[in-house]
C-alpha cells in the first residue's frame, strides 16, 4: 500500500437558501469550512444547488407558453444564476486554497460566452489551490429541465489529479448515459462525484451500479429542499407549498466502492456533512478481474470520439493580422 492512497471526501447534503444566489454561496462557503475542519481532502455539493433546483416548473403548468407567470419566475431565475467570470465563486475559490481542499458544485449557469439569457446546469471542479478546474454544462436537461436550462457541450468532461485518484464528475441523469461516462473512464477516472437535486429514488442504484461497471468509488452527493425552504416570497408560493411533500428532494447522498459495496449508505431526510476515507489500493484491486478502458476493451474494433469544445453560436475574424 502506498503512503498516499487515502482520501477524505465529504459530501454536504444541504438545502439551499432557494433561489437567492449569494445567501446560497454563503451557506457552501461555511459548510465547505465545517468540511476541511474533518480533514477533507473533497468536499462535494448536489445539482444545481447554487440557486436552487426549478422545482417549480413540474408543479405550476411550467410548460403553458407564453405564460405571463412563468416568464416572471424564470427572470427571477435567470437573475440569480451564477457568473463564474464575475467572481460569485471567490469565496468559496479562497475556502479550497486556505485548507489545500478541492471542492464539486452544483450550479445555475448564466454564461456570458453564450449571450448571458440562458441558463446551464452546471459542475464545478475547484483545484486544491482555489482554481476553477473545469465548468461542465450538462450534456442534455432531463424533461421538464428543458423548459428552464439550455443543452450543454463536451468542454466539460475532465477528469482532475487528485492525491492517487482521478476525479471526474457528472450532472444528475448524464450518469445514466453510457458514452458520457465512458467519456471519463477513458481519461483514468476512477473517483465519480455524481451530483443530484436529491432524491433516494435517483441514488439507490445507479451509484452501485457505477462503481461495479467501472470499479471505481462513486460519490454521490444530493441537495434537499422542504416546503419549509421555501421563502413565503416566492412566486407560485400557495401553489408550492399548499398539500407539499414532506420533502421536494429528501437527499440519499451516498458513496459505493470499486467492489460495488456501501462505504456510506444512502443518507435520507437530514442536513449535514457526511465524510469518508477512500482507499486506492482498493481500486487497483478490484480492477484485477476488470478494466473497462484497460485490460477488458478492445479500442481496435470500438473507439469513443469526444468533441470537448466551447460551443459558442459565432466565431469573430476580426480580420487582424498575426
Amino acid at each position: 500500500m502506498m503512503a498516499n492512497d487515502k482520501l477524505t471526501v465529504s459530501l454536504a447534503q444541504i438545502a439551499p437558501v432557494w433561489l437567492d444566489r449569494d445567501r446560497t454561496i454563503e451557506k457552501v462557503v461555511q459548510y465547505a469550512a465545517d468540511a476541511a475542519t474533518k480533514g477533507a481532502d473533497l468536499v462535494t455539493f448536489g445539482e444545481a444547488l447554487v440557486p436552487g433546483y426549478p422545482f417549480w416548473v413540474e408543479l405550476t403548468d411550467g410548460a403553458r407558453f407564453n405564460s405571463p407567470a412563468q416568464k416572471k419566475m424564470y427572470a427571477h431565475y435567470l437573475e440569480q444564476g451564477v457568473v463564474v467570470e464575475r467572481g460569485d465563486l471567490d469565496a468559496l475559490c479562497k475556502v479550497c486554497a486556505q485548507n489545500n481542499m478541492a471542492a464539486y458544485v452544483g450550479i445555475m449557469e448564466r454564461a456570458p460566452d453564450r449571450g448571458g439569457h440562458s441558463l446551464y446546469c452546471s459542475l464545478v471542479h475547484i483545484s486544491r489551490d482555489g482554481q476553477i478546474a473545469s465548468v461542465h454544462r450538462k450534456l442534455q436537461p432531463t424533461y421538464e429541465e428543458r423548459l428552464v436550462w439550455a443543452q450543454g457541450d463536451g468542454h466539460g468532461l475532465q477528469v482532475h489529479k487528485l492525491g492517487e485518484f482521478q476525479v471526474g464528475g457528472l450532472n444528475c441523469y448524464e450518469n445514466w448515459l453510457p458514452l458520457a461516462r465512458a467519456a471519463l473512464y477513458g481519461q483514468g477516472e476512477d473517483l465519480r462525484v455524481a451530483v443530484w437535486p436529491g432524491g433516494l429514488h435517483n441514488t439507490k442504484d445507479i451509484t452501485r451500479f457505477i462503481a461495479l461497471e467501472s470499479r471505481s468509488y462513486v460519490v454521490s452527493v444530493s441537495g434537499l429542499l422542504r416546503p419549509s425552504d421555501i421563502p413565503s416570497c416566492t412566486h407560485f408560493y400557495d401553489e408550492l407549498t399548499t398539500n407539499a411533500p414532506e420533502h421536494f428532494a429528501d437527499g440519499g447522498s451516498a458513496v459505493a466502492g470499486p467492489d460495488g459495496n456501501w462505504v456510506l449508505e444512502p443518507q435520507v431526510g437530514d442536513e449535514g456533512i457526511y465524510t469518508v476515507e477512500l482507499d486506492h489500493a482498493r481500486v487497483r484491486e478490484e480492477r484485477q478481474n476488470l478494466d473497462i478502458v484497460g485490460h477488458y476493451s478492445r479500442p481496435d474494433i470500438t473507439q469513443l470520439n469526444v468533441n470537448r469544445q466551447r460551443q459558442s453560436t459565432v466565431k469573430i475574424d476580426d480580420g487582424a493580422e498575426n
